[in-house]
């Protein structure tokens, strides 16, 4: 293992930084103090700050030597709408928020390795250090894009990392490609004509509608892609009357889905739209669909891919860098947003056992396990002296 010496001896220090982030959770461009404490850091260590970008975001920016090569990596801020229940002496003091998903040590990190690089500067170029709002809603990329990130702070390429509860600390999976799924809600609206329950035929009834919709949209993924291809319809959410005996006018369908190619996505898209105005139409019910594409595939690009899985397995070997992402996993990244428009690579960092319950993220017991700041941070600190000193 060739951690960063000088990382490793700054974990206790991360450590309760990321603890003192995760006390005190933000949501969505809402992480003023979050942004505040960051942009501090940053200003202290050296770099050049750039505040309220995209609403609350951070750009911190290291120039040395006069190679015009860039380089960007990126860290979320953002925490969730869950209340707390992992128990730790560092829980939220913010009710009904937490740091549910490890953004508190994606922050952690990518701070540790600027002050790293920020002390050696052993690299010719300009860092361009991203603190990104509002990931968990999938804005916040975009936002920080239409706000100039690209135009204002140029990068040759971009990079980012999240932490997988369950792969063991000082691994790493990362694969050319789709690395994580897209993600779009479909909200689905049948207006019937309502009635008394006992005399159905004087009524056109959305419920049997519906529940004839659910059922026509598993064909999609059953019988509409193609064999070795990836997709999601899932209906997460059904809302139509109150009463036994009151046949409603309308019935709300909420359908989360998602693919890992484009052409999927298209596909899934146009069926749900076709199965529903049938379903409709055989049931002499008006129709509303409205289908918000949230966020596209996240596509890593080979050379960029490559470059981080070559730093990667300089960290922890061979053995410990996977090159292929596990089957069944469908998550979403708004990082997807910043590779539409730069090359770059999205990895995922070992992070064991979270929290005293060892739970996925998203759950109200996690907490990340700070043992991963130094890989994560030694990680970014390599990958910038390579990518800035390449010829």
């Amino acid at each position: 293992m060739q951690l960063i010496p000088e990382i490793l001896a700054w974990q206790e220090e991360f450590s309760q930084i990321r603890r003192q982030i995760h006390q005190h959770p933000e949501l969505g461009f809402e992480e003023s103090a979050t942004a505040a404490l960051v942009a501090g850091y940053l200003r202290q260590w050296g770099y050049e700050v750039h505040e309220r970008i995209g609403g609350t975001g951070v750009v911190g920016v290291l120039r040395q030597g006069d190679s015009p090569r860039s380089i960007g990596i990126r860290a979320d801020m953002d925490a969730l709408p869950i209340a707390e229940e992992s128990g730790v002496p560092h829980a939220s003091r913010n009710a009904g928020k937490m740091h549910a998903c490890g953004h508190d040590g994606h922050t952690a990190i990518l701070l540790s390795a600027a002050r790293y690089l920020a002390e050696t500067r052993r690299f010719d170029g300009t860092l361009n250090l991203i603190f990104q709002p509002a990931e968990e809603t999938l804005q916040g990329a975009r936002r920080m894009i239409e706000d100039g990130l690209f135009e204002r702070f140029p990068c040759d390429a971009v990079y980012a990392l999240h932490n997988m509860p369950g792969l063991p600390v000082g691994m790493f999976v990362s694969q050319p490609g789709a690395m994580s799924a897209s993600s779009d809600v479909a909200t689905i609206r049948l207006v019937g004509v309502g009635g008394h329950g006992a005399m159905p035929h004087k009524a056109r009834d959305p419920i049997v509608a519906a529940a004839e919709l659910v059922l026509a949209l598993q064909s999609i993924v059953a019988r509409n892609l193609p064999a070795g291809e990836v997709g999601v319809v899932t209906v997460g959410a059904i809302h139509a009357g109150d009463a036994p005996n009151v046949i409603p006018d309308v019935a709300t369908l909420k359908l989360s889905v998602r693919a890992t190619n484009p052409d999927i996505r298209a596909l899934l898209r146009r069926r749900i739209s076709e199965i529903s105005q049938g379903v409709a139409l055989a049931h002499g019910i008006e129709l509303g669909l409205d289908y918000d594409e949230r966020i596209g595939v996240l596509v890593n690009t080979p050379a960029e891919t490559a470059l981080l899985q070559q730093v990667a397995r300089g960290l922890v070997g061979d053995r410990a860098v996977l090159t292929s992402v596990p089957s069944g996993y469908l998550g979403s990244e708004d990082f997807a947003s910043m590779l539409e428009v730069r090359p770059g690579c999205y990895m995922v960092l070992g992070n064991g056992n979270s929290g005293p319950s060892g739970c996925m993220v998203h759950n109200p017991g996690y907490d990340f396990n700070d043992s991963a700041i130094p890989f994560g941070a030694s990680l970014w600190a390599r990958l910038v002296e390579t990518y800035l000193n390449e010829a």
